[in-house]
Parts: structure tokens; C-alpha cells; sequence
């Protein structure tokens, strides 16, 4: 071997041997932060994280069967929830290429019994984007204590919803709703002439080899199956049962944090599509405000990176009954975060920021304990008074943290267990720490509304869509109560 060869291999191990110090330094630092939100209680489940398409990290955290003591691993099974829509919707795409449908014709086309006075007007298009107009069929009132528990065949589902008036003129705007992709899973029956299932596992499952995904199944014994749970505060219980024919095609599969790593890689080849209809399914079809927008099953934003850069980010999350999910790609680097929780609605968004953050060298937030875990147990056993004094005293403690979306959920699990005092001094903690969310006065209002006091929770809808102009079902109450 001459000098010139020996020197490049010398230099070739040296770069290979840093790269590999590199990932593993990145790995040690997201295994250290994940291992303090499980401390927390904000994270149980498992874990995924690619860079440049390689794998430096997956591990199981907390259990995935507390009854048995069985840990959560890689090759864990969880629901998936929305993820399941980005299925979906590729398949509708592959349907589109091999010309057996169109997605810019009335669904009436595919659908000659859906009611023509919708169905002439919604694409497939609208569906795929959420700009139908059709209304969200588990945000139906006592959706989920009348109907959730019962079996369906997708044509008796689609007879729930496919009557009832549009929110909107179709492709006026964005509104998020299940009921768009269970009817894209029906259509998929009806032109396929295959199940849903079926058509899944022949167009995808089968080709990717995604032997640990699928369409999941109550009574189906699956092996390595995690089980569902939510927390009540620092009780943590079993999630109620959901029948799968609900979900459907818009949340019905599972998978692993493996199997997912395999169908990021995929997107990344034109194995089962064709590189324009790959690129369809990631366009910035409709925005869903700010900065972000809405391709074909997945959500489109622009992230910060340092001072100038932007990273362009594809992902989405899912929750359903006991799990929590997000996969976050960014494509320009084959970047991959994939986060799968079985102890319900979780701060996931979080984790993903911080992770991505690692991966850029960028700084980013530890971890705190919830202070809406502390505040909910309080509030529940000792009462409104005892449940602020103790706010009061923590909200100056560092090491607790103050979300959002958590202290809102406690809000609404005081006010659906009847406890509307409650509820409302919940309510009014996220007023206070975030007074430009119109979100946090819509559920004041609400709460106010419950209670029986009308002019301050007009005063609170008011407030609420002076913050949010899109808040339609805030404008909705406030007509109705103000008349």
C-alpha cells in the first residue's frame, strides 16, 4: 500500500470515528432528556431519532402493560392515531396515478348515494386538506359517551355525518376533521374493491415490509401490543374502550418507532410512487395559520435554526383513547423524530423541538415538573380554594413548569366531573400566564357558561375572538348567548 492510500484510510477512519463520537454524543444527550420527562410523568413509550437517514438512537421508556410490569422497547406496537392519515392519503395519491380516480371531481363521483347536495360540491381534494366544509365527527356533542364504544361498516358511519350542513363553502379555508378521512378510507373501498386493510397492506405494508404495522383490532391478539392508559394528575388509569371502526382511515393503524423509521426511508424513493406524485403529497395546499400549512396528510411548517436559518419540516401527531404520537421529518438533512406515548395526551411537541434542537447544536429548555399534575389533584380532593393557594405558592418554584395545553386540560377534566368552580379558577391560571390566547378564554367562557353566569362568559367570547378571528365555534356560543 502506498503512502497516498495509506494516508486517505487514515484520514477516512479518523472522520468516520468522529462522526460516530458525534452521534453518540447527540444519543447520550436525547436518552438524558427523555429519561427526566419520564421521571416527570411526561413521557411513557418509545423512541426513535435518524440523522442523514442513519439511526442513532431508539429506546423504550416506562411501561408498556403496568399490570405486568412490561417495558416499553422499540418494537412496541402503539395506536398511532392522525399518523394513520398520511397513509391514507398516499394511498389515495397511488389510486390517483394508476388513473383510478380523480381528486378534483365531486366525491359524488365515487359516492352516487352520498347526498348530492354536499357531494357535488367536495373533491377529494377538499378531503385530503381538511377544507371540506364536513363537520368533525368526534367533535359531535356525546360522540364519544353514545357512539364511540359501538361498531360500524363504514357506509352506516358515513350515514352519521353525510346530511348534516357544511361548515363552510368547500376549499374556503382549513378546518381540521376526521370525518374527511373516513370518507376517504370509504372511497377507497368503493374504487379499489378491496378493504381499506386489504388495499393497506398490499399498496404499503407488504412492499415496505412493515411486518409490525397494521390496522388495529380489539380482538385481535397482537403481540407486543402496548396498552392504552391516561392520567388523572398523578393517577393513571386504564383508557376507555374505543372500537376501531371509528377511527378508520383517519386513526386506526399501529406501528412501531422501527416501522416508522422504514416508511420515512420510503418517502424518500419513488418504490411505490412516482417522483410528481410523491412531491403532491407534500405541497402547502391550505394554511393553517401563521407560517404553517397543510399538504396531503401531513402538516408543513418552517422552524426556526438559529438566527437565519429555517428548517422546512414535515410531520404530524395523533391522539386517540390512551396514546399520544408525532413523527417530525425534516428532508433536507433525512432527519427523523418519532415519538410514541401510551399514557395519553402528552407534551410530545415539546420533546420534538428539544430533540431537534440537539441535533442542530441549538440551545433548548430542560425539562419541568407539571405543575397541572399537582394543580388537578388539589383541586379535585381539597377544592377551588386549596387548588389556587396552591398555584400561588408554586408557580414560584423553577422547577415546575406552566403549559398551556396542560393546565386547559385540567380545566375540562374538573368540568366534565362537575366541578365548575373548579374548573374556572383552572381556567383562569392560563389567563393569567397566557393573556394572548384566545384559546384560554374560550374555555373561561365556557366554564362561566356551565356555571350559569352569562355576562362573564360573554365576556370571555368576546375576548376570546377579538384574540382569534378564526374562532367560528366561540362566534357560534357568543350568537346564541347574546341574544
Amino acid at each position: 500500500m502506498n503512502k497516498s492510500i495509506k494516508l486517505l484510510t487514515v484520514c477516512l477512519t479518523a472522520l468516520l470515528f468522529t462522526f460516530t463520537a458525534i452521534a453518540q454524543d447527540k444519543a447520550k444527550k436525547i436518552d438524558q432528556l427523555l429519561s427526566k420527562y419520564n421521571e416527570y410523568g411526561q413521557f411513557n413509550g418509545s423512541a426513535l431519532v435518524s440523522e442523514n437517514g442513519k439511526v442513532i438512537f431508539k429506546k423504550g421508556y416506562g411501561s408498556a402493560n403496568m399490570e405486568w410490569n412490561i417495558q416499553n422497547q422499540p418494537d412496541t406496537k402503539f395506536r398511532l392515531g392522525s399518523i394513520s392519515k398520511q397513509f391514507t392519503a398516499f394511498l389515495l395519491v397511488k389510486l390517483a396515478e394508476d388513473g383510478k380516480l380523480k381528486l378534483d371531481v365531486p366525491i359524488s363521483t365515487y359516492l352516487p348515494d352520498y347526498p348530492k347536495a354536499n357531494g357535488d360540491k367536495i373533491t377529494i381534494h377538499h378531503l385530503l386538506t381538511h377544507t371540506s366544509g364536513i363537520p368533525n365527527y368526534t367533535s359531535a356533542p356525546n360522540f364519544f359517551k353514545e357512539k364511540s364504544r359501538n361498531p360500524y361498516s363504514p357506509e352506516e358511519f358515513v350515514k352519521t355525518f353525510s346530511s348534516l350542513p357544511l361548515e363552510f363553502t368547500p376549499g374556503e379555508k382549513f378546518n381540521y376533521s376526521n370525518s374527511g378521512y373516513f370518507l376517504l378510507g370509504y372511497i377507497i373501498e368503493k374504487v379499489s374493491g378491496k378493504t381499506y386493510e386489504q388495499y393497506l397492506q398490499e399498496t404499503i405494508l407488504t412492499p415496505l415490509k412493515m411486518v409490525n404495522t397494521g390496522y388495529d383490532h380489539s380482538d385481535v391478539i397482537l403481540k407486543n401490543r402496548a396498552a392504552g392508559y391516561e392520567k388523572q394528575g398523578k393517577k393513571i388509569v386504564n383508557s376507555a374502550y374505543l372500537d376501531m371502526s371509528l377511527p378508520y382511515a383517519a386513526g386506526s393503524l399501529y406501528s412501531t418507532v422501527e416501522d416508522l423509521y422504514l416508511w420515512d426511508q420510503a418517502l424518500y424513493t419513488t418504490k411505490l410512487l412516482s417522483p410528481k406524485s410523491m412531491e403532491s403529497l407534500f405541497k402547502p395546499y391550505i394554511s393553517t395559520g401563521g407560517n404553517d400549512s397543510y399538504g396531503y396528510g401531513w402538516f408543513l411548517e418552517e422552524a426556526p435554526n438559529g438566527e437565519k436559518a429555517k428548517l422546512k419540516i414535515i410531520e404530524h401527531g395523533g391522539g386517540i383513547n390512551g396514546f399520544n404520537t408525532i413523527i417530525s421529518r425534516v428532508p433536507a438533512d433525512k432527519n427523523l423524530v418519532v415519538l410514541l406515548n401510551n399514557t395519553g395526551g402528552t407534551i410530545l411537541s415539546e420533546m420534538n423541538e428539544s430533540i431537534r434542537a440537539i441535533l442542530y447544536y441549538q440551545p433548548f429548555n430542560e425539562p419541568k415538573k407539571s405543575l397541572a399534575v399537582e394543580l388537578l389533584n388539589v383541586y379535585t380532593e381539597e377544592g377551588a380554594v386549596a387548588g389556587t393557594a396552591l398555584y400561588n405558592k408554586l408557580k414560584k418554584d423553577p422547577t415546575y413548569g406552566i403549559k398551556e395545553a396542560d393546565i386547559n386540560r385540567v380545566g375540562y377534566v374538573l368540568l366534565q366531573s362537575g366541578k365548575k368552580k373548579e374548573a374556572i379558577e383552572a381556567f383562569k391560571i392560563n389567563v393569567e400566564n397566557f393573556p394572548k390566547s384566545g384559546n384560554v378564554y374560550d374555555s373561561l367562557g365556557e366554564a362561566y357558561l356551565a356555571d350559569g353566569n352569562k355576562n362573564l362568559a360573554i365576556a370571555n367570547y368576546t375576548k376570546s375572538v377579538e384574540l382569534d378571528p378564526k374562532n367560528e365555534a366561540g362566534k357560534k356560543v357568543l350568537a346564541e348567548i347574546s341574544k
